[in-house]
């Protein structure tokens, strides 16, 4: 473990890499505990250990000096060596090859270990063998043959295939005079690569031979330099340049016409390249999804960048996304750019590490820029970068190559709307998009910002006159073959992002369509694990290779989401349908698993209800504080909704009631009711599937609640009595309870008051009996708003001052807020205007607007009483229009008469009749169309008091006898007429 953090200095090395580099493909379940208390024993026994390795974030990550480990010495002689040859100095270059090569005292991480140690341990051999036969090669350039016959003799025994070694050494000898043997080294190699792999010499080391045999100028020694100071250039190097030519080269592919959008990131290239850089060359790299328009903004920055390099503008398509075609080798790459800065085939050096060194000496001398295009990864451009501080090289690519140093990157996001509408503007002309613009508008929301998509559109359009854009839109409407319509001749989405997928790797193609299952607008790496059935480091490995390449994107730090495009293309894959059911189940799995661990912290005394199918240890995030639940609910409700649902699809009708329970407490605790009630009825419909004789009351109780806050009572009381002749069959006693408490509310709200109370004392007295104290408290506080409404004020006070009790008992703060209303609402009944603002001032104290809003409302509102009658006038008014705004915004027609009917008070007790009519006029719209008749005689009741008011006798008679006869029906007392 130690090595692989070597290995990677400064860069944090996630735990999943350490359990592959201590166990390969097998390790134990304890591997991740293992890791850990190894790393504690290396800090134990390293001098400074602690310093030296630390944690970051998912792993460790080894903090070292520069001079601390030799792979960093080594590297940094063999940069120096680089741009030491890139400027001629090649006196210089041999000094720090030698010292990188000295550095090496045998076979490199030798000894026992897996196959990531020896994966490593093959990467850098290669790369130490690459250093060695770069020094020998420019030690025989200056003309240092004779001395080198041994050491080359000693590595051609030790690596007798290496065929560059092998040259070299028949070099040395030719050149110290000795043909001979330079020509049985080759009949050796040759002799040797039969026997061993069956094949001849390569091409290069043959014509080496044959030059050898010739006596072949190209082989003659060359005269010994004399030692110049490090730093100098050598002549003789300088005089092998080509002239610049009067026509500087010019291969830029033309620049669009109608480039829309993409200024700040224009704007950031441009000035970037008129920065010049230090000692070596500006190197700015473009990343983003296919389509997202990079070549056209490197193509459209260099052409306004030319000006500044006049030596030439040289344009690479490598090839590493295109269709039908392989990546290009750095070999055919580095012979094009020579003969564009012209040099003639006579003139081209034999082997591709000496055209690579020409290469950079003319980059030294020049001022170009160079534009490598569809790269692939870093190994494909790394020798193909100049090193001198005079040139600009811009990358495109749908990778962000992070192993590729000195490189400032910049990822193309997706075009704006603005932007979108834009380009479709100009390519597709302005008239036809203005003539059309509700359809245009559609035509971009559909191709996502994804420049290609717009302009495959656009293109269409332009072919088929006759089509209206409608008609476009109307066909991409079909998500099925959305894709197939994005293409123009040549030019296809989906064959843009087909390269993109199979570029991955097999592994990593399986997660990319698994993780297309998932069917929220955003996932993270805990949902994504359950998809992809691997543990938390896995699927962020997964994920984050997904993010590099561009088929996903991070609208947050630690959330990640396709383009509906992209979504559409993973999902036309297909794959193994039986994958696919088993991944949905392992999501609605962990939806569930984690929905209860978030209720279990905002909902504490819950009943709990078992899936029946287990519960997985799914890796959770932190969901231990009231904020980390609602966080992680806010973060995932559209997410929920959509696993609900596709728990249905699939049959998962157990997992499904239990998940849509647990997405109901949230919902209501954010006073989305619509929402609720459609949840609930996808709950009742998978439980009447299930036939389940607990699940099924249960849901159907809940709709009832839906039904209540929605202000359909009759509906409500007509499914909780189905639920409750169910439980009682059932003999479920806690569900039995749950029923008679919302058939008390039900009842409540139509002023069947003693119906009510006696549904609600049913209720009470169970949640007793079986010890559900969360439930008791609920429907106390229930009790206390019926007594409340028809004056039975003391008794009020009692059931509330109970049900606050336990509620805070059982840190329940939305209920406790309800229940310290009702309580102050009741004090006030009996005159005690003291107790009653202590209590409302609780309840203000425990607020937050983003829940329950209404109720939320509703206190504000009677607090704004309160003030009036303590004089503070305009906090009252502050505080009364609060509450409107709140109910009005968020708040079910229920509460909103409600709230209404308080306000209406606070302006007629102000001397604003007008203001207060409005407002009761309102309220008792809203309740007589619910059939919510306490807040409707109310509104009533006030309503007659306002015109009295204003001096209308008449219609304050009139609204008076209303208001009594309401009262009168409902049974509410004459101190309840009044509060």
């Amino acid at each position: 473990m130690l090595v692989t953090l070597l290995l990677e200095p400064g860069r944090m090395v996630p735990v999943s890499r350490l359990v592959t580099a201590a166990w390969d493909d097998e390790p134990p379940q304890t591997a991740t505990h293992q890791v850990r208390k190894a790393v504690a024993t290396l800090r134990n026994r390293i001098p400074g250990g602690s310093e030296l390795i630390v944690t970051d974030g998912t792993g460790y990550r080894v903090v070292l000096d520069d001079d601390q480990l030799d792979l960093h010495l080594f590297n940094l002689h063999a940069r120096l060596a680089r741009e030491a040859v890139a400027a001629g100095r090649l006196p210089e270059a041999v000094d720090e090859l030698c010292a990188a090569v000295d550095l090496w005292r045998g076979p490199v991480l030798a000894g026992a270990g897996g196959s990531l140690i020896a994966a490593a341990s093959a990467a850098l051999e290669e790369r130490h063998m690459a250093v060695a036969e770069q020094y020998y090669e420019l030690r025989l350039e200056l003309g240092q043959a004779a001395e080198l016959v041994g050491p080359l003799r000693e590595l051609v025994t030790a690596h007798p295939l290496r065929e560059t070694l092998r040259g070299q050494l028949m070099l040395a000898l030719y050149r110290s005079g000795r043909q001979a043997e330079a020509l049985e080294e080759f009949g050796r190699v040759r002799d040797l690569l039969v026997e061993e792999l069956g094949i001849d010499p390569g091409a290069e080391l043959t014509r080496l031979y044959e030059a050898i045999l010739r006596d072949s100028p190209e082989v003659a020694p060359r005269p010994p330099q004399s030692p110049v100071t490090r730093g100098m250039p050598v002549p003789a190097a300088q005089d092998d340049l080509p002239p610049k030519l009067e026509q500087p080269p010019r291969t830029l592919p033309y620049d669009l016409p109608d480039f829309t959008g993409r200024e700040a990131e224009l704007q950031r290239v441009v000035a970037a390249g008129r920065t010049p850089a230090r000692a070596a060359a500006r190197i700015i790299g473009i990343d983003g999804m296919g389509g997202s328009g990079k070549t056209a903004l490197a193509v459209h920055a260099a052409h306004e960048l030319a000006e500044d390099y006049p030596d030439g503008q040289l344009f690479v398509d490598l090839r590493g996304f295109s269709p039908g075609e392989k990546p290009q080798e750095a070999g055919p790459v580095i012979d094009s750019l020579l003969r564009n800065l012209g040099v003639p085939d006579d003139r081209m050096p034999d082997g591709l590490e000496r055209r690579i060194t020409l290469w950079l000496s003319i980059c030294a001398q020049r001022r170009l820029l160079l534009v490598l295009d569809n790269a692939v990864d870093a190994t494909q451009i790394r020798s193909l970068l100049p090193a001198s501080e005079g040139c600009l090289v811009l990358i495109t690519s749908r990778i962000r190559m992070l192993d590729l140093d000195g490189a400032e990157w910049l990822s193309l996001e997706l075009l704006s709307g603005d932007d979108s509408a834009a380009l479709l503007a100009r390519t597709l002309g302005e008239e036809r998009t203005a003539s059309e613009p509700d359809a245009a508008a559609q035509l971009v929301q559909l191709c996502g910002g994804l420049p290609l998509a717009l302009r495959i559109t656009a293109a269409r359009l332009r072919n088929r006159p006759r089509w209206t854009i409608q008609y476009l839109v109307d066909r991409l409407a079909d998500e099925t073959r959305r894709l197939h319509e994005l293409s123009a001749g040549e030019r296809s989405v989906e064959a843009t992002l087909r390269l993109s997928y199979q570029a991955m790797e097999d592994e990593r193609r399986a997660a990319f369509r698994l993780l297309a299952e998932h069917p929220g607008g955003t996932l993270d790496v805990h949902s994504a694990a359950a998809l992809l059935g691997e543990g938390v480091h896995e699927a962020e490995d997964a994920l984050e290779h997904l993010l590099d390449i561009h088929l996903l994107e991070q609208p947050e730090m630690g959330l990640y989401s396709f383009h509906d495009l992209v979504r559409t293309y993973a999902m036309a894959l297909g794959g193994d349908p039986d994958e696919s059911r088993q991944a949905v189940q392992r999501l609605v799995s962990y939806y569930v698993t984690a929905s209860e661990a978030a209720c279990d912290v905002l909902f504490p005394g819950r009943a709990r209800y078992d899936t029946g199918t287990g519960r997985h240890a799914w890796q959770l995030p932190w969901l231990e504080t009231d904020e980390q639940a609602l966080r992680w609910f806010g973060r995932e409700h559209d997410a929920l909704r959509a696993v609900v649902e596709r728990a249905g699809a699939y049959e998962l009708h157990r997992d499904g009631v239990v998940l849509t329970r647990n997405f109901m407490f949230y919902l209501n605790l954010r006073g989305h009711h619509e929402e609720f009630r459609s949840t609930s009825q996808l709950a009742v419909a998978f439980a009447r599937v299930l036939g389940d004789p607990l699940l099924l009351p249960v849901s159907l109780g809940n709709l009832g609640i839906a039904h209540w806050w929605l202000g359909a009572f009759q509906d409500g009381i007509e499914v909780t009595e189905e639920a409750l002749r169910l439980a009682s069959a059932a003999d479920h006693r806690p569900t039995e309870a749950f029923c008679l408490d919302v058939l008390g509310l039900l009842h409540s709200a139509l002023g069947n008051f003693d119906r009510a109370c006696a549904y609600l004392e049913q209720g009470i007295a169970l949640h007793r009996e079986i010890g559900v104290a969360r439930m008791e408290a609920e429907a106390l506080a229930n009790l206390s708003s019926v007594l409340t409404w028809i004056g039975r004020y003391a008794d009020a006070v009692r059931h509330a001052a109970r049900a606050t009790e336990l509620n805070r008992r059982l840190g329940e703060r939305g209920n406790e807020i309800t229940s310290l209303t009702w309580l102050a609402l009741a004090h006030r009944g009996v005159g005690e205007e003291a107790r009653a603002r202590a209590c409302l001032a609780q309840a203000l104290e425990l607020c937050d607007e983003t829940l329950q809003p209404g109720n939320v409302a509703f206190v504000h509102a009677h607090w704004a009483q309160l003030c009036q009658r303590l004089g503070q006038d305009r906090t009252a008014v502050e505080y009364a229009d609060h509450a409107m705004e709140l109910v009005a915004a968020r708040g079910t027609p229920l509460r909103q008469a409600a709230v209404a009917n308080v306000v209406a008070l606070v302006h007629l007790r102000r001397g604003d009749p007008d203001r207060a009519v409005e407002l009761y006029r309102h309220a008792h719209s809203l309740a007589s169309a619910l059939g919510y008749r306490i807040e409707t005689a109310r509104a009533l009741h006030g309503l007659s008091e306002a015109a009295a008011a204003l001096g209308d006798e008449e219609e304050a008679r009139a609204r008076g006898r209303e208001a009594e006869e309401l009262y009168d029906a409902m049974g509410v007392t004459e101190a309840g007429r009044h509060l």
